[in-house]
C-alpha cells in the first residue's frame, strides 16, 4: 500500500471506515476527540495521533469524516488543523457530507496550501460501512482519484466518480433527501397495514417483493418494526442534510414540495424527540399520533452486516 492515510473522524461511519482501510493493509494514524473511539481503531492496528496536525504530518495524506461543515473546516484549517501538518501535494480526501457551495469553498482553502481534494461521501448506511460494502460518491480530478481508488475501494464496494469537486456533494444531497422521503413514506405505509388489520411482518415483506419497495424500507423499517430504531444517524443529521437539499433547490429554482414537507416532519421529530434521536424514530411521530406502534416478531434491533 503505498499511500498512508491520517482519519480524523471516528464516530458511527467514519470509526468503521477507518477500520475497513486497516483491515486492508493500510498505515493509518488517527485522531478523534473521544479516546475510546481512537483505542478501538488502535486496537486494529492503527497509531494515535495528538492532533489533526500531527496524524496529518505523519502520514502524508488526511481522511476525514466528520458532522457538519463548521467542523469539517476546523479541522481542515483550524489551530491544530490539516493543513499545519499535511505536505504541499498531499490530499485531503473529505468523506463527510458537505453543500456544494462549502465543499467548494474549503477545497479552494486547500489549494491555497498546496493540498489537493477529493470529496468522497458515502452513500449505504452504517451497516454496510461496517462489512465494506458501503458505496463511495467521488468528486475531484480523475487522476488523484486514480491515485486513491486503492484506499477508496478497500472501503468501498462501488465508487461512481461524478465529475469535479461540487460533484459528488449534489448526488450525495439527492440520495439523502431520497431517503428521508422513502423514510416517512415506509411509516405511513406501515400504519396503514396496521390500521387495516394486517399482519405487520407479512407486510413488510409483501412490500419487499412490491413495486412500492426501497432500499430505505428494505433496511430501515426493520428497525421501525423492532422498536430500536437504532440506524446510527441522527434527527440533526438528517435536518443538516434535508438543509442542503432545500438550498439547492432555492438556487437552481427547482421547487421541492416533498423535501420541504419531509423538513418540516424532521423538525417537528427533533422538538418531540430530540436531535440526538435516531433519523428512523421520524415514525413514532406516526406511531404517538395514532396511538399505537409498529412492531413485528423476527426484526433485528441492528441492521446485519
Amino acid at each position: 500500500m503505498s499511500e498512508s492515510y491520517a482519519f480524523i473522524g471516528l464516530g458511527h461511519l467514519g470509526g468503521n471506515l477507518a477500520a475497513s482501510l486497516i483491515r486492508n493493509g493500510f498505515s493509518v494514524t488517527v485522531f478523534d476527540r473521544d479516546p475510546a473511539a481512537v483505542e478501538c481503531l488502535v486496537a486494529l492496528g492503527a497509531s494515535a495521533a495528538n492532533s489533526p496536525a500531527d496524524a496529518a504530518a505523519r502520514a502524508g495524506n488526511a481522511i476525514t469524516c466528520l458532522p457538519s461543515p463548521k467542523v469539517s473546516e476546523a479541522v481542515l484549517a483550524g489551530p491544530g488543523g490539516l493543513l499545519e501538518g499535511l505536505p504541499k501535494g498531499g490530499t485531503w480526501i473529505e468523506m463527510s457530507t458537505n453543500g456544494r457551495d462549502e465543499i467548494l469553498r474549503l477545497a479552494a482553502l486547500a489549494s491555497a496550501n498546496g493540498v489537493e481534494t477529493l470529496e468522497c461521501p458515502v452513500t449505504g448506511g452504517v451497516h454496510l460501512a461496517a462489512a465494506g460494502k458501503i458505496t463511495a460518491l467521488v468528486g475531484g480530478d480523475a487522476a488523484l482519484h486514480e491515485r486513491h481508488r486503492p484506499a477508496i475501494e478497500a472501503m468501498c464496494a462501488k465508487s461512481f466518480l461524478m465529475g469535479p469537486i461540487g460533484s459528488a456533494a449534489v448526488i450525495k444531497v439527492i440520495t439523502n433527501m431520497l431517503a428521508f422521503i422513502h423514510l416517512v413514506a415506509a411509516g405511513e405505509a406501515l400504519m396503514l397495514a396496521k390500521q387495516g388489520g394486517l399482519d405487520l411482518a407479512q407486510s413488510y415483506h409483501a412490500i419487499v417483493a412490491s413495486s412500492g419497495s426501497s432500499f430505505v424500507h428494505e433496511t430501515e423499517s426493520q428497525l421501525i418494526l423492532n422498536g430500536s430504531y437504532d440506524i446510527g444517524f441522527t434527527m440533526d443529521l438528517a435536518l443538516k442534510d434535508l438543509g442542503f437539499a432545500l438550498a439547492m433547490g432555492e438556487q437552481s429554482g427547482v421547487p421541492l414540495d416533498l423535501a420541504t414537507r419531509v423538513n418540516t416532519i424532521f423538525e417537528q421529530g427533533k422538538a418531540a424527540y430530540g436531535g440526538s434521536a435516531w433519523s428512523t424514530q421520524i415514525v413514532k411521530l406516526l406511531e404517538d399520533a395514532v396511538g399505537t406502534d409498529l412492531r413485528a416478531p423476527g426484526f433485528p434491533a441492528k441492521l446485519a452486516i
